[in-house]
C-alpha cells in the first residue's frame, strides 16, 4: 500500500511549465514542445565541452519532463502525486498498468486511509477560560462612600471564573470517548464536574452517544443523545438526561427538529421538558457576506423575541461586525459588536450589551486555535451614556494602539521570518536552478540570433527587455529592493511566427528561468517591438500571457 503525501511534498508545476504547455495539454502540443526544446537542447549542436555537458543537462530533463507527461499512466500519478510520485525506489505508489480513473480511485482510498490514521492520533482538545470581572465601581459609586478613603479610588474585583477543557480519544473509526470536566467559582462559592461520553456513528445517516458524568454541585448524571438524518434536507436531535440530587432524581429532555429552507437557510424547532420547560423556533440563514438569526420562545421561566445580524467583510481579516436586540420577560438586551482576526489562528472580539434591567456589560472574547479566553466585564447596572460610551470607544481605540504597536509589527516580523527560513530551505535548490538557468541562456542563444533575424525580416516580435522577479511600483514601499532577472534571452526563443504564448503555469519552470524572489509575489515584464511599434506589458506570475496585443501598445505621446 503506498503512503499517502503530505500537501506541502507535491509539486505539479514543473513539468508542465518546463515544457510551456497547458495542463490539459495534449499530446501533439506536448510532442511540438518537446521536439522544439531538443533541437534547443541537443548535445550534438554544441562542440564546446562545457556546453555540450550543460545541454546534456538540460536535454535529460526535458525529455524525463516529456516522458511522464506524454504517458498517461505516469502523467496520473504526477497531477496527484507531484514528482515524489515518481520516485518509487524503496516504496510502491500504486500499479503502473491502471488507468487514470483508477490510479485516481486509489488516490481517494489512500486519502480516506490517511485521514483514518490521523484520527487515531488526533484528541482535539477544546478549553475556555472565562474570567468575570465587577467594575460597576466605576461607575455606580456614591461619593459618600468615599470621603474617608484617600484619593477615592474605585475598586475593580474578579467576582467569577469558569474553566473548562474536553479531549477526544478515538477508540476505533466509529467509536469516540470524549472526556471533559469544569471548575467554576462565583464570590467565593465553586465546583466542579466531570463527564465521559462515548459516541457512536452508527451510519452515514446518525450517531449515538451515552454520558455519564458526577459533580459537587449537581451530582451524578446519567444522559443519551441521537443524531438522525431523516432526509437530505432534515434532521433530528433527541437528548435525554437523568440528574441526581440530595432533593431527588431530575429528568429532562430536549429535542430538536431541523430542515434546510434552502441552500442557505434553516429553520428549527426545539422542544424542552424538564425543571425549565420551553418551545423555541428560530430561522438562521448564513451566506458568504451575512448572518442573521430570529427566534421565539415560549417557556418556564423565560419568554422572549430575539433578532440578530452580523455582516462579514471580504477582507483578508475576515472582520464582521453584529447587532442584535432581545426582549421577553426578563426585559430588553441590544448588543453590538465586532470581531477580527488578528494573526493566523487568532480572532479577537468585542461585544457592548445595553439591557433594562441588566445594566451596561463589555464582553471581551479571544479565540485562539481551539481555546477560547472569554471576559465578561460588568461595568453598570444602570443605563448610563458615559458607560455605553466608553464601552464603544475604549475597546476600539485600545486595538487601534495594539493593532499599530504590537499586532502588526510582530505579523510582519513572522512573515519575514518564516521567508528567510524558507529561502534558507531552498538555497541549494535556488543555486543549482539558478546554474540551469544561465546554462540554458548560453545555449539559446545561436537560436535566438535566428529567430531574431527570421522576425526583423517580416517586421514581426522582437523582445527589447524583459524581467522576471519582484517589481516595486508602489510609493510607500520605496524602501524595498526590486528583485528581478533579465529573461529576454529565454522569452525571444519563445517565440514563434511572431507570437508568444505563455501557459497559467508559474513562469520559473521555464527554460532559461528561475525564482530570484522565494516566497514573494513575481512578475513578469516585457517591452517588445512588434511591426516596427513599442509595446509593454505586466503580467502576474502564474497568468497566462499571449502576444503580441492592441492593449499593450505605447502611444506616441508616452
Amino acid at each position: 500500500m503506498a503512503p499517502a503525501l503530505e500537501d506541502d511534498e507535491i509539486d505539479n508545476d514543473d513539468y508542465y511549465s518546463l515544457l510551456n504547455v497547458r495542463r490539459e495539454a495534449t499530446q501533439e502540443e506536448l510532442k511540438v514542445s518537446y521536439r522544439r526544446l531538443c533541437m534547443l537542447y541537443h548535445p550534438d549542436k554544441h562542440r564546446d565541452p562545457e556546453l555540450k555537458r550543460q545541454a546534456e543537462q538540460l536535454f535529460n530533463l526535458v525529455h524525463q519532463a516529456y516522458e511522464v507527461l506524454s504517458d498517461p499512466q505516469s502523467r496520473a500519478i504526477y497531477d496527484i502525486y507531484g514528482k515524489r510520485g515518481l520516485d518509487v525506489e524503496g516504496w510502491e505508489v500504486v500499479e503502473r498498468k491502471r488507468t487514470p480513473t483508477e490510479i485516481r480511485e486509489e488516490f481517494e482510498r489512500l486519502q480516506r486511509e490517511r485521514e483514518e490514521r490521523r484520527l487515531q492520533q488526533r484528541t482535539n482538545p477544546k478549553g475556555m477560560i472565562s474570567v468575570g470581572v465587577d467594575a460597576t465601581d466605576l461607575f455606580d459609586r456614591y461619593e459618600e462612600d468615599y470621603e474617608d478613603m484617600p484619593g477615592g479610588f474605585p475598586h475593580v474585583e474578579i467576582n467569577k471564573m469558569h474553566i473548562s477543557q474536553s479531549i477526544e480519544a478515538p477508540l476505533t473509526t466509529s467509536d469516540t470517548a470524549v472526556l471533559s470536566g469544569s471548575l467554576s467559582t462565583h464570590n467565593g462559592n465553586g465546583g466542579g464536574n466531570i463527564n465521559l461520553a462515548l459516541r457512536r456513528v452508527t451510519s452515514a445517516k446518525g450517531w449515538g452517544e451515552v454520558e455519564f458524568g458526577a459533580g459537587d454541585t449537581h451530582g451524578p448524571l446519567l444522559g443519551m443523545k441521537i443524531f438522525r438524518n431523516l432526509t437530505a434536507r432534515c434532521f433530528v436531535t433527541a437528548q435525554c438526561g437523568l440528574q441526581f440530587s440530595s432533593r431527588g432524581v431530575r429528568p429532562g429532555c430536549t429535542t430538536v427538529l431541523a430542515r434546510h429552507l434552502d441552500q442557505n437557510t434553516m429553520g428549527y424547532l426545539q422542544w424542552r421538558w424538564g425543571i425549565q420547560s420551553s418551545m423555541n423556533t428560530s430561522i438562521v440563514r448564513d451566506t458568504k457576506t451575512s448572518h442573521f438569526t430570529f427566534a421565539m420562545q415560549l417557556g418556564i421561566p423565560h419568554s422572549f423575541m430575539m433578532m440578530s445580524y452580523q455582516y462579514k467583510f471580504q477582507d483578508d481579516d475576515q472582520t464582521k461586525v453584529k447587532g442584535s436586540i432581545k426582549s421577553g420577560f426578563f426585559g430588553t438586551v441590544v448588543e453590538y459588536g465586532a470581531e477580527r482576526k488578528i494573526s493566523r489562528h487568532s480572532v479577537l472580539g468585542a461585544t457592548v450589551s445595553v439591557g433594562v434591567p441588566q445594566g451596561v456589560s463589555l464582553k471581551i472574547k479571544l479565540n485562539r486555535a481551539s481555546q477560547t479566553y472569554f471576559f465578561p466585564i460588568h461595568l453598570t447596572d444602570q443605563l448610563l451614556p458615559s458607560a455605553v460610551f466608553y464601552a464603544t470607544v475604549g475597546p476600539l481605540v485600545f486595538y487601534l494602539a495594539i493593532q499599530r504597536l504590537i499586532i502588526r509589527p510582530y505579523v510582519r516580523a513572522q512573515k519575514e521570518q518564516d521567508l528567510e527560513k524558507h529561502r534558507e530551505s531552498s538555497a541549494s535548490d535556488t543555486a543549482r536552478k539558478r546554474q540551469e538557468a544561465e546554462s540554458a541562456v548560453l545555449l539559446m542563444q545561436e537560436s535566438v540570433r535566428r529567430i531574431i533575424e527570421t522576425e526583423e525580416s517580416r517586421m514581426g516580435l522582437i523582445i527589447l527587455n524583459a524581467w522576471y522577479g519582484k517589481f516595486v511600483t508602489d510609493s510607500s514601499r520605496r524602501n524595498e529592493r526590486a528583485k528581478v532577472i533579465d529573461v529576454t534571452v529565454p522569452l525571444q526563443c519563445l517565440v514563434k511566427d511572431s507570437k508568444l504564448i505563455l501557459t497559467e503555469a508559474t513562469k520559473s519552470g521555464l527554460p532559461g528561468f528561475y525564482d530570484p524572489c522565494v516566497g514573494e509575489e513575481k512578475s513578469l515584464k516585457v517591452l517588445y517591438q512588434f511591426r516596427g511599434v513599442m509595446h509593454q506589458v505586466l503580467s502576474p506570475d502564474g497568468e497566462a500571457l499571449r502576444i503580441p496585443k492592441q492593449s499593450h501598445r505605447i502611444d506616441a505621446d508616452n
